[in-house]
């Protein structure tokens, strides 16, 4: 057949011959004739339509200057048989161009090739890292008559010169080099001609880029043979046939292609093909490509073609993520995905797939793996018809209903607002007829059912463009009044929630906006569809990375991800983040609690960070790396973080100021954990006020670590009071000070000598009077008498004072205990009388709810009594009521200690993770 046809401009049709490896049944030759006035270019091209097996020969076709193509084309009639071997017997395997861009990969490709047990693959390769880039390069160099087109084109002889060198030898070595020295002068020839007319059409440029794809092949292949495969290479242009579908679209033929496999593979039998990835023809035989991110889509399109088992895509990461890694550090990899939940993934711009790689292979329920090659331990992801119902997503065993995040930046809201709208037909046909005349796409529509209102997002590179189209069209109705404006909203990003369990789940919208609102993100537009496989909201573009952290973060860490802010860095605030340090990862494994330390404060220096701080060394990091204090700037700093949900302030102070910020920060919603006493043995009235906020709101307040360090004293009495029981008596020794010292103020001991003891084992504050004062023990007796429902001052507590009246106004403590020994007469004969009756003396609190009083002082307990059977510096407490009247309710263990006091602290962190979103009490 030969016909003859005009054209306008440089034009390149594709030549499509068949010849086989040893036999070349037909010979198709081609003239291609470029034209301009001066005729300035008469130059031989040559052009290869891509033979089959490393053994072919190419033939070449001479291009001379003329105004007309002209074309001698002969195809063989090849029988198509039915005993091709297609299905489960073949898998797919594509690699990117990360994966191919060096010879070491290559290599590590073709090992991966050998090492599957398929009974036949095909492996779709892209061209090596960076050559598509380079090529695209070289026609627009080529294009602005930039003489340096030259160099970069020996550039990419040289790389893949030298990729061939490292990789093969011998006749496989010599025949690629043949090949590629005669594509890159075809190349040159070509490019020549494009800088001559300064301009490339489409095919021209297609067929430039995807010699890439043509080059990788060939060397794939030929590293398979030399490791002894049955292995022939495939240029999918003989193969894949696509029609044009719009804007930077095409469109498979799947029957005209499934016919020239058939006959491909008829002529081609072998175990492995290697395939080139991104490159195919128009039925017209002419090269073009399936444009950018194209090679995912060769490999799905090949899947469906051979009906294999499974395609499996090789990339540089290890799968589909939660969402961008970049953006959300807590991101996780998804084991399994639903084609759909994928598809709405890549729409919506999550790294996951070429958007139409998922088409073809749904067709026939072919499963589509991701897996990083540079991790071959890593399962990667599975996309496949459906994710299991019940499945369990994530390692702590909590099943995720919103698969995954993805964002779209660089978005504008148009929005065509009017009272005419409403119920007037045809309107919204109108709408997006003005955005379909002027080429925008519309990412996102939402409207109200008022029909008030129409929103939509598009490209900010074409939202004037259309709103000029709109204003154009709604002329008369814009200035009849009939709509009242088409406003432009820029700088807007869209987020969008994907995942096929949301439909079943009822609050998943509702958890989605509490998180943003958490967040203080604005919602500008929201849309859903009533599949409800996403919910898409649009914010503005500075929110998106804090709104996609605060959603992940509310759906994948759960209700349970805390952001922790710790004051007072001393003993025990010291000791519990050792605690943190060393339990933290274990509660994020089995229990899905994320308590995260945001920030540390200290009296001079503070730490922060934003994304959480490295316990296992945050000594140094606050010593090195700390800022002045600021208690404002880490408030701030904890709370807005805006990707937890959650956050708590752990004051691990004696200070008074710091207890007075209580109230301010549980009106803020932050939460407060402490075993400072002030706040709940001070002022009454503040007292009130603080606990009457708390009651009213969402936000917890705990302080079991208040009394008794770690023992569940506040715990117990509360449980008691909401169980409905009556508080008639409290009674308990809780120092742990005082309890070591009439343990051991036993026989002839000098009371001096106990108290020196005590001091010198760490049991005492550095001024021993501020314990045997008994002020700390006034301020557990009040707090628990608050608690009971007693309005009591501090002052109404009457406290006996262990410390001499004459040694209490003494300057410092070495002179107090040097005279404390000229006291011990007075105590040692209250104990001698107490001995004389079989009874010891214990320093003890009491709550008399009954009569609403309380009182601490010296008391003489029996023997037998619970209180008398204290050893060393253990806390005892009674709690009589009408339930335990007869024999008391006892709690008793070590009251006193940095390790116990902050386990107590650890365990209110623990008891506000369990009871978030529930009201606090």
């Amino acid at each position: 057949m030969a016909f003859s046809t005009p054209i306008s401009s440089s034009y390149l049709p594709r030549v499509h011959s068949q010849l086989s490896a040893h036999d070349a049944a037909t010979e198709t030759k081609s003239r291609i004739c470029l034209s301009n006035s001066s005729s300035l270019l008469q130059r031989a091209l040559t052009y290869k339509a891509g033979f089959p097996c490393h053994l072919e020969k190419r033939e070449s076709y001479n291009f001379k200057v003329s105004a007309s193509i002209t074309t001698d084309v002969s195809t063989p009639e090849l029988p198509v048989k039915s005993s091709i071997v297609k299905g489960d017997t073949w898998s797919i395997h594509k690699f990117g161009g990360t994966c191919v861009g060096t010879s070491q990969r290559i290599h590590n490709v073709a090992e991966i090739v050998m090492e599957d047990s398929s009974e036949r693959k095909l492996v779709v390769v892209s061209a090596m890292s960076k050559v598509t880039d380079m090529m695209y390069d070289l026609i627009e160099k080529a294009q602005s008559r930039d003489d340096s087109y030259e160099s970069a084109l020996d550039a990419v002889f040289e790389k893949h010169k030298l990729t061939a060198h490292d990789l093969l030898d011998g006749v496989e070595l010599d025949s690629f080099l043949s090949i590629l020295s005669m594509d890159i002068n075809n190349l040159k020839a070509m490019l020549r001609a494009i800088y001559i007319a300064g301009h490339a059409t489409e095919s021209f440029s297609d067929f430039v880029v995807g010699h890439g794809e043509l080059w990788s092949a060939q060397i794939l292949s030929a590293v398979l043979r030399k490791g002894g495969v049955d292995c022939n290479w495939m240029d999918t242009r003989d193969v894949l046939i696509v029609t044009p579908a719009g804007s930077n679209q095409v469109d498979p033929d799947y029957t005209e292609s499934e016919k020239r496999l058939e006959k491909w593979l008829l002529q081609n039998p072998s175990k492995v093909v290697v395939a080139t990835g991104f490159i195919a023809s128009t039925p017209q035989n002419i090269p073009t490509t399936l444009k950018r991110d194209g090679s995912d889509f060769s490999a799905a399109i090949m899947g469906a073609l051979f009906r294999a088992r499974q395609v499996t895509i090789w990339t540089d990461v290890d799968g589909v993520y939660s969402a961008d890694p970049r953006k959300v550090s807590e991101a996780v990899i998804l084991n399994n995905l639903s084609y759909q939940e994928a598809w709405e993934m890549s729409y919506f711009g999550a790294n996951v797939l070429h958007p139409r790689t998922i088409i073809p292979v749904m067709r026939y329920d072919i499963p589509i793996v991701i897996r990083n090659i540079f991790n071959l331990s890593a399962p990667g992801t599975k996309i496949c018809r459906s994710s299991p119902v019940n499945e369990i997503e994530d390692k702590q065993n909590l099943v995720t209903y919103v698969k995954g995040f993805a964002t779209i930046d660089n978005l504008a809201l148009v929005n065509v607002e009017g009272t005419g709208m409403a119920g007037v037909p045809g309107t919204a046909s109108a709408i997006f007829g003005a955005v379909k005349d002027v080429g925008a796409n519309v990412i996102m529509i939402s409207q109200a059912s008022s029909e008030h209102s129409v929103c939509f997002a598009v490209p900010e590179k074409e939202v004037k463009a259309v709103a000029k189209a709109l204003e154009a069209r709604f002329r008369q109705a814009l200035s009849a009044g009939r709509l009242s404006q088409v406003a432009v909203i820029p700088n807007c990003s869209i987020l969008a929630a994907v995942g096929q369990k949301m439909a079943s789940t009822p609050g998943v919208s509702a958890t989605l906006f509490n998180a943003l609102a958490k967040a203080n993100i604005n919602v500008r537009a929201i849309a859903q569809g009533c599949s409800e496989y996403n919910i898409t909201v649009v914010v503005k573009r500075e929110d998106c990375v804090r709104a996609l952290r605060a959603v992940h973060s509310r759906f994948y860490l759960s209700k349970t991800s805390i952001a922790v802010g710790i004051i007072g860095p001393g003993l025990i605030g010291a000791t519990l983040l050792n605690q943190l340090k060393d339990q933290a990862a274990v509660l994020k494994e089995k229990s899905n609690t994320d308590l995260r330390v945001m920030g540390i404060l200290g009296s001079k220096k503070m730490l922060l960070s934003d994304m959480g701080i490295d316990l296992s060394k945050w000594k140094e990091l606050h010593k090195e790396k700390g800022e002045k204090a600021d208690l404002e700037k880490f408030v701030h700093h904890v709370h807005g973080n805006h990707f937890i949900p959650n956050t708590v302030i752990v004051d691990c102070t004696a200070s008074t100021d710091v207890a007075d910020h209580y109230h301010d920060w549980l009106r803020e919603g932050i939460h407060v954990i402490t075993p400072n006493k002030k706040a709940n043995s001070g002022p009454l009235d503040k007292y009130l006020k603080l606990r009457a906020l708390q009651r009213q709101s969402f936000t917890h307040y705990f302080y079991e670590a208040t009394v008794g360090a770690g023992l569940p004293i506040m715990h117990t009495l509360r449980d008691l009071l909401q169980t409905g029981d009556k508080i008639i008596r409290i009674e308990g020794i809780f120092s742990g000070t005082l309890s070591y010292i009439f343990n051991n103020f036993v026989d002839t001991r000098a009371f001096s000598e106990v108290v020196m003891e005590a001091k010198a084992a760490g049991y005492t504050e550095p001024d021993p009077r501020d314990d045997l004062a008994g002020t700390d023990v006034a301020r557990k007796v009040i707090i628990l008498a608050r608690e009971c429902g007693l309005k009591l001052e501090l002052s109404d507590i009457p406290v006996q004072s262990l410390v001499p009246d004459p040694l209490q106004a003494t300057a410092s403590v070495d002179d107090f205990l040097q005279q404390l020994p000229s006291f011990d007469s007075d105590i040692a004969k209250r104990r001698q009388a107490a001995e004389e009756s079989g009874e010891v003396l214990r320093y003890v609190g009491v709550v008399d709810v009954t009569n609403q009083k309380g009182v601490v002082e010296l008391r003489r307990y029996n023997k037998k009594h619970p209180f008398a059977q204290l050893s060393g510096s253990d806390n005892i407490i009674a709690f009589t009521t009408e339930r335990y009247n007869k024999q008391p309710l006892i709690v008793r263990g070590p009251g006193a200690g940095a390790e116990v006091t902050a386990g107590g602290v650890f365990s209110d962190l623990l008891r506000l993770a369990s009871n978030l979103g529930a009201p606090s009490c």
